[in-house]
């Protein structure tokens, strides 16, 4: 039987835990706010080691859905779902209750696949829930178009490092290689006349897309010590740190991981060293862009890649602002979000005292 209790956390909008232990679930979906619209975020699935972990990733990467959307333009809030479980036990038991977990927020959530959960899964979770996005059929694998959108994003990063956004020669260092996001933004790298430098845990899988790809492979250890034109973290997050940054050998970061920076310093650090750092959560905003498409419309992949483009312009204006302001780009873009979620504020806000 499902249980579902409610976990308190200052500044969320809903945080909740669900438990069935006949079917094997334990997972936490966050709410962080809906003031744009209703909140829109992946499923992940990951052998966290405790509630507490667990607990810390949705909270983090439910608040930064709200920043992606916010900076996309969408009319979309943040959330996200963690579901505590080895990736080899995933079973249909597992994703019916997880679907009908997602359904006790009533639509105030839409959940999609995210790590170690895709197509199929959801549509086991699309039998308890009609709040599901990316199934087969409509926008479907978010992947695709997350690279697609790192790639925009990392031409206008390129063109404000050297003048130009052309890869010919660029050299890009990717952190999780074998990975299905990373994969495609390789390719798309590779094909610009780019050199990637492959890293990941799953040492099989990715010494042959670098073979496929005419690149190289080192240790995930050792991925950010290499000497490149640009870091692309593609994996968990946290990989911009106070131990690591000293040790980048790049120009500029643009990935595709979620919550890159361990902390908000280790976006002055990167300045410091000057690394421009292209925010996480504006350039790998593709996948949720592409799957916001099926909300409350027909989806369209044409107006989906139109709308990715404006990542070009959201990058360029951020810099500005970071240029300006004398700010770390990761500061800059939570003033560009924050400037929408203030004005949707002060809208709800006008709109209750008239």
């Amino acid at each position: 039987m499902l249980q579902i209790t409610e976990i308190p956390v200052p500044g969320y909008e809903s945080v909740r835990r669900g438990i069935d232990k006949d079917r094997g679930l334990h997972a936490i979906i966050a709410v962080h706010s809906t003031i744009l619209g209703p909140a829109l975020g992946g499923m992940r699935l990951w052998p966290y080691r405790s509630e507490e972990e667990a607990l810390y990733d949705v909270l983090r990467l439910s608040k930064g859905m709200t920043y992606k959307a916010a900076c996309a333009g969408l009319n979309l809030g943040g959330g996200k779902s963690v579901v505590i479980a080895d990736p080899a036990h995933k079973c249909k038991e597992l994703f019916q209750a997880v679907g009908e977990f997602v359904d006790s927020f009533g639509g105030k959530y839409t959940t999609a696949e995210d790590v170690n959960t895709n197509t199929e899964d959801m549509e086991i979770v699309s039998s308890r829930t009609r709040y599901v996005a990316g199934l087969k059929g409509r926008s479907g694998n978010p992947s695709p178009y997350t690279a697609h959108g790192c790639f925009v994003g990392l031409k206008a990063t390129l063109e404000e490092v050297f003048g130009s956004s052309d890869l010919q020669g660029k050299t890009v260092a990717i952190e999780g290689g074998a990975g299905s996001v990373a994969g495609y933004y390789a390719e798309l790298i590779v094909q610009a006349g780019g050199k990637v430098i492959l890293a990941d845990i799953k040492d099989k899988e990715v010494r042959a897309r670098a073979h496929k790809l005419g690149g190289s492979v080192v240790p995930p250890s050792e991925v950010f010590k290499q000497a490149c034109d640009v870091y692309a973290p593609c994996a968990l997050g946290g990989t911009l740190n106070a131990e690591t940054i000293p040790q980048l050998r790049c120009k500029a970061v643009t990935g595709a991981a979620n919550n890159q920076l361990r902390e908000p310093a280790d976006g002055e650090r990167l300045r410091a060293r000057g690394i421009l750092y292209a925010p996480d959560y504006v350039v790998n905003a593709g996948g949720l862009i592409n799957v916001s498409g099926e909300v409350g419309q027909s989806y369209d992949e044409k107006r989906s890649l139109a709308m990715m483009d404006k990542i070009y312009v959201n990058l360029k204006e951020i810099y500005a602002i970071a240029k300006k302001d004398g700010i770390p780009t990761s500061a800059a873009a939570d003033r560009f979000a924050e400037r929408r979620l203030d004005a949707a504020r002060a809208a709800v806000k006008a709109k209750a005292s008239a």
